[in-house]
């Protein structure tokens, strides 16, 4: 395995390991605050537009380049 076979496998890994951390800090904020099922779904929201909004851009990117 040369390297760009390793960082095509392991960028994709890496990159859904830091959502998902981010995911439980998310979380864990959340029941720490005790923003409630409200509170925690807005939290969410926020989490999933900057995580849709990276995936837009690598979408856009892709496009313009390929």
């Amino acid at each position: 395995m040369d390297y760009q076979q390793f960082e095509a496998l392991a960028m994709p890994l890496m990159l859904f390991g830091l959502v998902a951390f981010m995911g439980f800090i998310v979380w864990d904020l959340a029941k720490k605050s005790q923003a409630g099922r409200w509170g925690t779904m807005v939290l969410f929201f926020a989490l999933g537009l900057g995580v849709l909004g990276f995936i837009i851009k690598a979408i856009i990117i892709g496009r313009v380049d390929g």
